[in-house]
């Protein structure tokens, strides 16, 4: 992206409870998450509210991007198994702030543009926070040294000083 090579690791909790007590390590420092749900059983859509609570406390906060991506979409279209309607999940979605797609991992339908579309979020987010980050740091130092304040430079050998005046641009 950008030229920029791109590496993320992908940790997977499978969403069951047992994985409940150690998610929040896996969550901590996220700057992004897929949010994987199953279109054709309406508990696991259920969940994804509870589990992007659980992500949001230990995440990033606000700051990391999510993804809401309702799976197994083949299975919806040849034996007509849909529980959850696509609109419930886009509404959800659009609620929450979230980017919203359905894949099928069976037949590999958006599986490549799920992940594309939140690698590309999250450089994104990483970029404006790097970008605001120096600006900031611009911003500091530019405020150190004030218009005609004094300045005391001094050098190894030199047991005085020198004083100047800021000058005005």
């Amino acid at each position: 992206m950008d030229g920029k090579t791109i590496k993320a690791q992908i940790w997977d909790t499978a969403g069951q409870e047992r994985y409940r007590a150690i998610t929040s390590a896996y969550y901590r420092g996220a700057v992004g998450a897929l949010l994987v749900y199953d279109v054709t059983k309406a508990a696991t859509f259920e969940n994804a509210a509870l589990w992007l609570r659980e992500l949001r406390d230990h995440a990033d906060g606000r700051g990391a991007a999510v993804m809401l991506v309702g799976n197994k979409t083949d299975l919806a279209k040849q034996r007509g198994l849909r529980a959850v309607p696509r609109g419930d999940a886009a509404v959800f979605a659009e609620r929450e702030g979230l980017s919203f797609v359905e894949t099928s991992a069976l037949d590999a339908t958006n599986v490549d543009a799920a992940f594309e579309t939140l690698l590309t979020e999250i450089y994104r987010a990483v970029s404006r926070k790097a970008l605001a980050a120096t600006a900031a740091a611009a911003d500091d130092e530019a405020r150190a040294v004030g218009e005609g304040q004094a300045i005391q430079v001094s050098s190894a050998g030199d047991s005085g000083g020198l004083t100047a005046r800021c000058c005005a641009f």
